[in-house]
């Protein structure tokens, strides 16, 4: 058994600078490079690198980025047999401007990862008795996340969407096909129409979204840490302190370790401490792919945090 990441495969183009752009502005860079990228890609890294069995279901193109993305993902772990090679068009891209304080901008172009259609959901279907959690994001076209959220759920396999990039208007049939949803607070913030800037605001967004039909709701708040609402209770994780360098990746990072402890069957508080762990060493590196942990490093870092400082359940 294992986890299946539908979704997409991009390659990340890097810019260094010591602060984000204004409109307009043309300033000096200090830095470039080049590394694989895109939310599912990350999140079937994120997940094989902590051991857990994974399947990515996507698109590259018939390009050199293509041959070295699925070449990266064979690298860490990930079976890539059911990623398609699309000759009618380029390999996804993601153009992102990090500052020195770790922010970031990013642009994205689909590429093949807009081609995803119902071929790419017949793939899927054909993993799911295999599956324990299908993962989701928005970096593909919506009919194909529902489509895929459907078979998930007709085959009584767990759905975790990640609603980024952030979207006011998906669909309302989504909603109840998915079992946690995990965006940040500007994401929240879109899906609920309200900002989501702390404790108070997340469990007022986790309510609506529990409301719609979602089963659970974790909204990441970056520094403030992890609300997580579901019909039974509600939590805060705080965050874990570290030196941010780069936040790109580290939501997928969050994603891939939730998935992971639940896989093992570790409860559902352990695990959205997992993914804040995750997510927090994720943004001490650069890069994307290149930023996600491996078990050994999660290990050790968890344990030696928990030690130090153990989230308290509220």
């Amino acid at each position: 058994m294992g986890i299946i990441v539908f979704g997409s495969i991009n390659m990340d183009l890097v810019a260094t600078a010591p602060r984000l752009p204004v409109g307009g502005e043309t300033l000096l860079g200090e830095d470039f490079f080049q590394v694989s990228g895109g939310k599912g890609a990350n999140q079937a890294v994120a997940l094989a690198r902590l051991g857990i069995p994974t399947q990515m279901v996507g698109r590259v193109g018939a390009d050199n980025f293509g041959v070295e993305l699925l070449k990266n993902l064979q690298a860490s772990g990930v079976q890539t047999n059911n990623v398609f090679v699309d000759e009618t068009v380029s390999s996804g891209v993601a153009i992102i401007t990090v500052s020195q304080a770790g922010e970031n901008q990013i642009v994205v172009i689909p590429g093949a990862n807009g081609r995803v259609n119902q071929e790419d959901v017949q793939r899927l279907s054909s993993l799911l008795p295999e599956a324990t959690a299908v993962l989701l994001q928005l970096e593909i076209p919506i009919p194909a996340v529902v489509a895929a959220a459907k078979a998930a759920r007709s085959a009584n396999i767990k759905v975790i969407l990640d609603p980024a990039p952030a979207q006011s208007n998906l669909p309302a049939e989504l909603y109840p096909l998915i079992d946690i949803i995990t965006p940040n607070e500007v994401e929240a913030g879109q899906l609920v129409g309200f900002a989501v800037d702390g404790e108070e605001t997340a469990a007022k967004a986790g309510e609506i979204l529990l409301q719609r039909g979602v089963k659970c709701a974790i909204v990441k708040l970056g520094a403030k840490g992890v609300f997580c609402a579901t019909a039974q209770e509600n939590f805060l994780v705080p965050a874990f302190p570290v030196h941010v360098v780069d936040t790109v990746a580290a939501g997928d990072a969050f994603n891939g370790a939730l998935a992971a402890a639940l896989f093992q069957g570790i409860s559902l508080h352990q695990a959205v401490i997992w993914g804040a762990a995750a997510g927090a060493l994720a943004a001490t590196k650069p890069g994307a792919q290149t930023s996600l942990p491996n078990k050994l490093t999660f290990d050790a870092f968890l344990q030696e945090k928990l030690t130090s400082y153990p989230p308290k359940h509220t």
